[in-house]
C-alpha cells in the first residue's frame, strides 16, 4: 500500500472532492482576503472618513478647548466622561470596522460555501509540533508561501515607490501652501495609493486563486487502489438499493393485492392491463383505483378477482389509459367519469347474474 500512497497519478473522482468539502478541506486563497481587505480599506477613505473625521475633529476641539467642563470629582463624573469618549469613538470607527469585518467574511464566503466542521476546531495536540511546524515553515508549501509574500511585497513597495516618485512635486508644494489644506492632499494621495496597490493585489490575487485551486485538486488526487476502491463501494451500494428497491416494490404490489377483493371492477386489455377500482354509491365520491399492474400482476390481480366474483371488464384503451393517469389510492379525473359509468351501469344491470356465471363483458 505504500506504492498506492506514493503514487498518487490518478485525477480526483466527485466523490473525494465532495468529500474533502465536507470535511473542511477547501481551496482558500490568503491573498483573495487581502484583497478584500484593500477594498474595504479604500470605501473607508473615501467614503467613511470624510463624513466621520469631521465630528471626531468637532469633539476634539471641545475636549482641548475646554477642558474645565468636564468635572471629575465623583466615579459618576468619570463615567460621563467615559461613556462621552466611547460614543465618539464608536461613530467614528463603527463604520469602518463592521466594514472591515464584513469584507473579510465575504472574501472566505465567496471562495467557499460556509460549513461547520467540529473536528477541524477540536483540539489536537499535532498541530503544535515542533517537527511538523518545522516542516510546515521549511516544506515546499512554506517556501512558496514565502515566495509569494516577497513577490506581494515588492509589487506593493513598487507600486508605492512609482506613485511617490510621481507625486514629488505636490509633496514639495505642500510645504507652501495653507495649513488646512493638507488633510487633504494626504487623504487624496492615501486614496491613489490603495487604489493602485488594490490593482497590483487584484492581478496577484487572480493569479493566487486559480493557483490555490489547481494545487488544491492536485493534492486531491488519488492512486489506483483507492479509485477501485472506491468504485466496488459505489457498486456495493447500488446493489444494496437496488435490493432495497426491489423488495419496496414487492411490499407495495402485496398491499396492492391485498385491496383487489375490496373492489368492484377489474378493467383489463386484455391481459398486460389491469385496474382495479372500487365505487359504491353508499359511500359518495368518484371510483377509486384500487390496485393496478401490467403483465404478470395484471394477471394476478385478475386471478384475485375472479376468486371474489369480482366483475372483469375488457376495455384495451380505458384500462391503458388509467394505468397511466391515475396513481394507486386515487380517485379517477372527470375525463373518466363517462367510460367508468358506462361500466359500472353495465355491472348494476347485470348484477343478479354475475356471480353465477363468473363471465367476462364485453
Amino acid at each position: 500500500m505504500a506504492d498506492d500512497s506514493e503514487d498518487k497519478t490518478e485525477e480526483p473522482t466527485e466523490k473525494r472532492l465532495a468529500d474533502a468539502i465536507e470535511q473542511g478541506n477547501t481551496p482558500m486563497s490568503r491573498e483573495v482576503a487581502f484583497l478584500c481587505s484593500l477594498a474595504a480599506y479604500l470605501l473607508i477613505e473615501i467614503y467613511v472618513l470624510p463624513s466621520t473625521t469631521p465630528g471626531l475633529v468637532a469633539a476634539m476641539v471641545h475636549f482641548l478647548d475646554d477642558p474645565s467642563g468636564w468635572r471629575l470629582r465623583t466615579a459618576g463624573d468619570v463615567e460621563l466622561l467615559v461613556n462621552a469618549v466611547a460614543a465618539i469613538v464608536a461613530r467614528f470607527l463603527g463604520p469602518a470596522v463592521l466594514l472591515l469585518i464584513g469584507f473579510g467574511v465575504g472574501g472566505s464566503v465567496l471562495q467557499n460555501a460556509p460549513r461547520i466542521v467540529p473536528h477541524r476546531i477540536a483540539p489536537d495536540f499535532q498541530r503544535i509540533s515542533p517537527v511538523a511546524g518545522f516542516v510546515r515553515l521549511f516544506g515546499p508549501r512554506g517556501w512558496t508561501e514565502f515566495a509569494k509574500s516577497a513577490l506581494k511585497l515588492v509589487v506593493v513597495a513598487g507600486v508605492v515607490g512609482v506613485l511617490i516618485a510621481s507625486q514629488r512635486l505636490a509633496l514639495m508644494d505642500a510645504m507652501f501652501v495653507d495649513v488646512s489644506s493638507l488633510p487633504g492632499r494626504l487623504m487624496a494621495l492615501t486614496i491613489g495609493a490603495t487604489t493602485a496597490i488594490s490593482l497590483a493585489v487584484l492581478v496577484i490575487s487572480g493569479a493566487d486563486f486559480a493557483w490555490t485551486r489547481i494545487h488544491w485538486r492536485r493534492d486531491q488526487r488519488m492512486s489506483r487502489h483507492e479509485v477501485k476502491e472506491e468504485v466496488r463501494q459505489a457498486e456495493g451500494d447500488r446493489m444494496l438499493k437496488a435490493r432495497l428497491r426491489s423488495l419496496r416494490l414487492d411490499r407495495s404490489r402485496r398491499n396492492m393485492l391485498k385491496n383487489v377483493p375490496k373492489a368492484t371492477m377489474v378493467i383489463v386489455n386484455p391481459t398486460h392491463y389491469a385496474v382495479a377500482m372500487r365505487y359504491a354509491r353508499a359511500e359518495g365520491g368518484a371510483p377509486m383505483v384500487l390496485a393496478k399492474g401490467v403483465d404478470l400482476l395484471a394477471l394476478k390481480i385478475r386471478e384475485v378477482a375472479i376468486e371474489h366474483d369480482i366483475p372483469i371488464i375488457e376495455d384495451k384503451p380505458l384500462a391503458r389509459s388509467l394505468y397511466n393517469a391515475v396513481s394507486v389510492d386515487a380517485v379517477i379525473p372527470p375525463e373518466f367519469y363517462r367510460a367508468v359509468a358506462e361500466i359500472v351501469h353495465l355491472i348494476q344491470s347485470k348484477r343478479s347474474a354475475w356471480p353465477l356465471s363468473r363471465r367476462r363483458l364485453n
